[in-house]
């Protein structure tokens, strides 16, 4: 009898636990999360719609056991490079690892990452960051997810919940009729050109003015510590010049449509050059079968879109 009292005791308490667990909704969602997905657009190109109807879609809106238990907004799983904490759960298949992080945000900035350095979603990052129809398209061919209608299911969520605004920093209207509004947040849009911005390549850059150095551009443009080294291929006490590109996203693996190739000129370096085009060094190299470090000579023909072919080196 005493037996049967507590096990009931114990699920009316689980039950009311349970009744008590906050149940988030598309706008609770967007409203906590939409400034981070700006962010993580600025720091990437990829769509802040994009990201954060990601996360929406992946997270049920932050209530799926992932999300709660893990952070995990964005069904990623381990990987074999993943060397944080790890959860485990049924997905295609059961006790599939996933990785676990001590933050929202912290899965925010992994999903980012993720995408940038793997390979295999390296095209996405030829499309505008205004596109999100394409890139919606492009993880879908990528093989983000499994589901047949990810790519409208993504669309769905962006259009319905307004989202595409975010990839312009507005956030006013976002949700049709939504009586839960912070007011503090009206007509606020994200100012990301303090100085002129420009683009390249579908990357957005600047031009060093004097008196510039990696830390005061940093602060100014909101980037963390290492973007600007990392993006530019600099080291980290690198000195700065007027008039010198520096790109606050990351480079592209090849040129863009239209610039197969390059002929070099008097004095121009492998740098130079995969600054001029907004592409990666390595990638630069690996293009022309050259070894890192080796520097072209004048007048040689560059290959920027497709690899040189082997009866030409």
């Amino acid at each position: 009898m005493m037996k049967c009292f507590f096990l009931i005791l114990l699920i009316l308490i689980i039950e009311q636990l349970n009744a008590q667990r906050k149940h988030y909704s598309k706008e609770d969602y967007i409203d906590k999360y939409k400034v981070i997905a700006v962010s993580e657009m600025k720091r990437s190109g990829i769509p802040a719609s994009i990201i954060l109807a990601q996360g929406m879609l992946e997270s049920e809106d932050g209530n799926s056991s992932l999300a709660r238990i893990s952070n995990n907004h964005f069904g990623i799983k381990c990987h074999k490079t993943w060397e944080g904490e790890k959860v485990y759960h049924d997905d295609d298949k059961e006790n599939e690892c996933f990785r676990k992080y001590n933050s929202p945000e912290d899965s925010y900035r992994d999903h980012t990452d993720f995408l940038v350095n793997t390979k295999r979603y390296a095209f996405l990052f030829d499309y505008h960051s205004d596109d999100y129809k394409k890139w919606a398209k492009g993880l879908k061919k990528a093989g983000y997810a499994t589901s047949r209608s990810y790519e409208k299911e993504l669309i769905r969520i962006i259009e319905e919940n307004e989202l595409y605004r975010l990839d312009q920093g507005d956030f006013t209207r976002m949700i049709k009729n939504n009586k839960k509004s912070d007011s503090k947040n009206e007509d606020f849009v994200i100012d990301i050109r303090r100085r002129k911005v420009l683009e390249r390549n579908r990357i957005k850059y600047i031009l060093a003015i004097q008196g510039d150095n990696l830390e005061k551009i940093t602060r100014e443009m909101d980037l963390f510590s290492w973007q600007l080294s990392k993006y530019n291929e600099l080291p980290k006490d690198a000195k700065i010049t007027p008039g010198q590109v520096l790109y606050i996203q990351p480079k592209r693996c090849r040129a863009e449509a239209g610039k197969d190739f390059h002929i070099v000129q008097n004095g121009e370096k492998m740098y130079d050059i995969s600054q001029l085009y907004g592409m990666k060094l390595k990638r630069l190299y690996r293009k022309n079968r050259m070894q890192p470090g080796q520097e072209p000579q004048e007048g040689q023909k560059l290959w920027l879109r497709k690899r040189k072919p082997a009866k030409e080196s």
